[in-house]
């Protein structure tokens, strides 16, 4: 029989150290991950606001896409004939995501409230045609998120 298997061989100092080990590792794993989600920028409190912060920011991303003042806007550029009959328009939220964080604020009532520049395109292309304001808002109350453009001129 080899020394590293005899029976003879004593390890309990190895394995006490070894558990010594794991159990420090654990310990420290859940002190960052403890800490880690404190510091977190997307952490709330769901329950208070209807949603966490990070669903109402990808819920306003969503909505912004589609909202409803881009028939209007498309409408007027074609009249203009900035925009070709069979081009359709999008909108995305132009901030960057610590400007989105900052920028969400707790509603009255619970819920969300965000306000941020959208860049407008053609479906397709990577040019901005322009800027517009973005309102996006989540009411606890009615359990949904509303996202709007703000036209210029007031339309």
């Amino acid at each position: 029989m080899s020394e590293l298997t005899s029976p003879k061989r004593h390890g309990r100092l190895g394995r006490t150290l070894l558990w010594v080990a794991i159990a420090l590792s654990v310990a420290l794993l859940g002190f960052v991950t403890a800490v880690t989600i404190r510091a977190n920028p997307y952490y709330s409190n769901a329950e208070a606001n209807g949603i966490s912060k990070y669903i109402f920011l990808e819920e306003c991303k969503e909505q912004i896409h589609d909202a409803e003042e881009l028939e209007a806007l498309k409408g007027v550029l074609q009249q203009t004939g900035q925009l070709r009959p069979n081009q359709n328009l999008t909108a995305d939220i132009a901030a960057e995501p610590s400007e989105l964080v900052a920028n969400t604020q707790e509603a009255q009532g619970g819920g969300w409230t965000l306000t941020a520049p959208a860049n407008i395109r053609i479906v397709g292309q990577t040019a901005v045609l322009g800027q517009l304001g973005m309102q996006c808002n989540h009411a606890k109350a009615q359990g949904r998120t509303v996202a709007q453009l703000q036209l210029p001129g007031g339309q």
